[in-house]
């Protein structure tokens, strides 16, 4: 499994560990609430549900709404897939959230992991917060020695660019203090009212979780009737 495929078998685990949906409501939830798949190929979902129900994590089962109920005498049309997380499923999704390994600090990963902190235990949130920070803090003494070696062969543009890249790592590295602390001192941040995961705030700029400037979600993909 590559770690693309893996990230998102992860995330739509998650989803439905909150409530069963159509395919079409994850693909929403993914681009919408997830800002680390925004660029998301549609086309890599199904297979990924496919694989999820084979594996004996997901079932699938009919609609039951109205439009569900109408949906099929039409045209032919097929009555929309509800997939629904199963027990081995919840079970494999708690063994996924309890790992701390080095892919849980690496950038489209972690912003993953981060939308599921409300079902994460504390400590396992903070062996990814500081494994994050440290990875980050390894990260920005490179880009600080290579822009030291550098810095006098560099036009002015490249220079803020790399400059621009520094501030950004540092300011997520101050985020990751934050929230370190935070967790240390037993507060949870305060998520939505109905508990799910949802989109974090932007004032701090984590990465891949969080939208960044410019960032404009993708137009809504017309729905299709198999899912």
């Amino acid at each position: 499994m590559s770690r693309r495929s893996g990230i998102l078998e992860f995330a739509v685990l998650g989803l439905l560990r909150e409530s069963p949906m159509h395919g079409y409501e994850l693909r929403k939830r993914l681009n919408t609430s997830l800002g680390v798949f925004r660029a998301f190929s549609y086309g890599t979902l199904y297979p990924c549900l496919k694989t999820l129900v084979a594996n004996g994590w997901l079932i699938e089962e009919p609609g039951h709404t109205p439009e569900d109920a109408l949906a099929a005498p039409l045209a032919g049309r097929r009555a929309k897939i509800v997939y629904r997380l199963t027990a081995e499923g919840k079970e494999h999704f708690e063994e996924l959230l309890s790992q701390t390994g080095p892919d849980a600090y690496e950038d489209e990963h972690f912003a993953a992991r981060f939308a599921f902190f409300g079902q994460t235990s504390r400590d396992v949130r903070m062996r990814v917060l500081e494994g994050r920070r440290s990875r980050l803090e390894e990260r920005l003494e490179k880009m600080r020695a290579s822009l030291a070696r550098t810095r006098e062969r560099l036009d002015d543009y490249t220079l803020e660019l790399q400059r621009h890249g520094m501030e950004s790592v540092e300011r997520e590295v101050r985020w990751l203090n934050e929230l370190i602390e935070s967790e240390r001192a037993g507060r949870d941040l305060k998520g939505p009212a109905s508990g799910g995961s949802a989109q974090q705030d932007t004032t701090h700029g984590a990465p891949g979780v969080l939208p960044r400037p410019g960032d404009t979600p993708g137009p809504d993909t017309p729905d299709d009737t198999a899912t």
